[in-house]
């Protein structure tokens, strides 16, 4: 699968606009700048792969914004080895950058589709992320407890399903609320204790459930 020279110094630009916006941490930095982008997108939009904005997938879903990406990753504090629990595989591409970090990463998609094409597409690109068609909102159990959790669709209420697969010490990272806007919103579990830390507005398509596609 082609990464033209061309699509590496659009790449090198964005990585440039979100350093401006305020990303430090060079991990997730380098990690944006290795993952061609435009291949998570439809062919239609690759012109636009490499603009700081959420673009639109199948089923009504989107690829968030390169930004928002990075930033919800660099909440996340992933260090090589952490197991990652991500809700919401979409097209894939936040799973690459989780896999570029040195996480091992297991995705949940509760769209057919869009965890159908994710999978052969990180397949084919190298990654070896474990990915699972179902309700994210159940978590995955059989692999927990997991040192890292990401929300990348809004809910306004964490399910606790995922804290309880939180290991002890570990990350949670969700957009919450109910609004057209929600909060990026970063729980730490110490013991049975959690933490919570509000970190801005953002604005997500909704976690879905199986009952109601």
């Amino acid at each position: 699968m082609e990464d033209l020279p061309r699509y590496q110094g659009l790449r090198r630009r964005l990585v440039e606009r979100i350093q401006s916006k305020g990303i430090q941490d060079q991990a997730v930095v380098a990690s944006i700048g290795r993952v061609p982008r435009h291949l998570f997108v439809d062919p239609a939009l690759r012109e636009h792969a490499y603009e700081d904005r959420a673009l639109p997938l199948m089923a009504g879903q989107t690829i968030s914004q390169p930004y928002t990406v990075a930033y919800q990753t660099q909440l996340l504090c992933v260090q090589a080895g952490h197991k990652v629990l991500e809700i919401g595989t979409g097209s894939g591409y936040q799973t690459a950058v989780l896999c570029e970090l040195g996480a091992e990463v297991y995705s949940v998609e509760l769209e057919r589709r869009l965890y159908e094409r994710a999978k052969v597409l990180l397949e084919k690109l190298g990654y070896r992320a474990r990915l699972r068609w179902g309700d994210g909102r159940f978590g995955w159990p059989t692999y927990a407890p997991f040192d890292r959790i990401l929300l990348t669709a809004a809910t306004d209420r964490v399910p606790e399903a995922l804290f309880e697969q939180l290991s002890e010490g570990g990350i949670l990272v969700a957009p919450v609320g109910r609004s057209s806007h929600q909060v990026m919103t970063v729980y730490r579990k110490i013991g049975q204790t959690l933490s919570c830390e509000e970190k801005g507005y953002f604005k997500f398509v909704p976690l879905r459930s199986a009952e109601y596609r």
